[in-house]
């Protein structure tokens, strides 16, 4: 829904430029961290049996990629509590968020990590290939040892873009992204003096580049607490486990989790559909979803800048500077993902054709690229209006959009108009399309009519 007249001029009045200041930043960490998993595909794909290569390090990915994204959304409630702290000032409160940060994300590493190690028995369960589940087993691994760097990191990333400092986070994934590659062609392919690890290889270059990852972001808040004149002994003030912040964290956090599963799943069984379909079905599929998953990185970004702004401003206890950094972050992701729905409309068969020579698999891509434009506009409201909803400490409207949304409506519609009506993947997707436009329409709808400023800002 959009925004009244008065809301409008009153984003009007500046909030743009900050807004944009902090998400451009993170727009290019989103990019750089969807870029490690390309290079890694592109690494193994050079090996001798490229197909078991891909296929297995592709598996890996992504099965990894539902446990860590989980884990790292129980983080998300840092958000919240960091960005009212320094919103009102209060460093110290701040600093107890990122110690109990860290103290959550090592409690987590080990079930998270337990949970990791299921995977390849559960894709023998399944019937997955054992030529496939091998090297993925030793691929997977190796991702699996980066459990708690990883998640270190998404702490250390959630304080210091809540307390304004967001290139810093640019610069380690873009370099992070060069120390992964380094690490492939060193590792993979055995160069100097190592032993070739073929496909595990790529698992222990991304293990280094996410203890890189770490360093760097830890360097950065080492140095801009000293900036601060922060004393070592400083530290007893506020370096204490709270298990009462660990709870309310956690509290914000598996909302906000589960919401991601929620998402990450409705795509997943929409994949799975597709496959049911055969490969041209899913070759098809394959385009469009990479073409969505790349535009999605730029709301991604500005959904995790409007979290910091709107938190900011009701640390202060600004409720009409929260109402201008939530609508203007909105209408920065609306606008993107206006444009990006009228490229996919203009071009759809160049874009396909970038994928794929063949006619037929260009023809599928392209159809479903037109389903993808026209959800991009409700895709780019409702990743945004989570982000500034979570900023205003509501993480469960988001969750319960999603369950709603998808499950019970996007995703039955889609295997509907899939098997039964045939439509095939078109329907997959038409089934997806109309939850997003529910997810983003209800999501708007939330934040311009719920109470949210009247809530007291989330302290210790």
């Amino acid at each position: 829904m959009p925004a009244s007249t008065s809301e409008r001029t009153a984003v009007s009045g500046g909030e743009f430029r900050p807004t944009l200041r902090l998400a451009l930043p993170l727009i290019i960490a989103e990019v750089g961290w969807m870029s490690m998993g390309v290079v890694d595909t592109i690494m193994v794909g050079r090996l001798p049996n490229s197909a078991v290569a891909i296929g297995a390090t592709g598996l890996g990915q992504s099965l990894y990629a539902v446990v860590a994204i989980f884990g790292g959304g129980l983080l998300l409630g840092m958000d919240t509590f960091v960005a009212h702290a320094y919103g009102r000032q209060d460093l110290s409160d701040a600093r107890n968020t990122l110690w109990n940060g860290l103290v959550l994300a090592t409690m987590l590493t080990p079930p998270l990590m337990l949970l990791v190690s299921l995977w390849p028995a559960l894709m023998e369960r399944f019937a997955i290939s054992l030529e496939l589940v091998g090297p993925m087993r030793s691929f997977l691994w190796a991702l699996n040892c980066g459990t708690w760097p990883l998640l270190a990191y998404f702490t250390l990333r959630r304080y210091l873009q809540a307390v304004n400092i967001a290139l810093p986070i640019m610069f380690a994934l873009i370099s992070a992204n060069m120390v992964n590659a380094l690490g492939d062609w060193i590792l993979i392919y055995g160069h100097l003096g190592f032993r070739p690890l073929g496909v595990a290889g790529s698992g222990w270059s991304t293990f280094f580049a996410r203890i890189y990852l770490l360093w760097v972001l830890a360097t950065t808040v080492v140095w801009t607490e000293r900036k601060r004149r922060v004393s070592p002994r400083a530290g007893a003030s506020w370096a204490k486990i709270d298990a009462q912040r660990i709870s309310t964290l956690l509290k914000l956090g598996l909302p906000a989790g589960a919401q991601i599963l929620l998402e990450i799943g409705a795509f997943a069984t929409a994949t799975a559909f597709c496959a049911k379909l055969g490969p041209l079905q899913l070759s098809g599929h394959e385009i469009a979803l990479n073409c969505a998953s790349f535009t999605f990185m730029v709301p991604l970004g500005i959904s995790s800048a409007a979290a910091v702004r709107v938190g900011h401003a009701l640390g202060r206890r600004d409720a009409l500077g929260a109402r201008r950094a939530g609508w203007s972050a909105i209408l920065l992701g609306a606008g993107f993902m206006t444009c990006a729905g009228l490229v996919f409309v203009s071009v759809p068969r160049l874009i396909a054709r970038a994928f794929s020579p063949d006619p037929t698999v260009v023809r599928v891509g392209a159809k479903l690229l037109l389903v993808a434009a026209a959800f991009q506009l409700f895709d780019g409201v409702q990743v945004v209006t989570t982000g500034a909803l979570r900023g205003a400490g509501d993480t469960k409207t988001p969750m319960v959009a999603n369950l709603v949304a998808y499950w019970l409506i996007g995703i039955p519609l889609g295997y509907l108009l899939c098997f039964r009506v045939g439509w095939g993947a078109l329907g997959v997707w038409i089934g997806l399309c109309t939850g997003l436009m529910i997810i983003g329409s209800a999501l708007a709808l939330t934040w311009r009519q719920k109470s949210l400023f009247a809530v007291r800002p989330h302290t210790a």
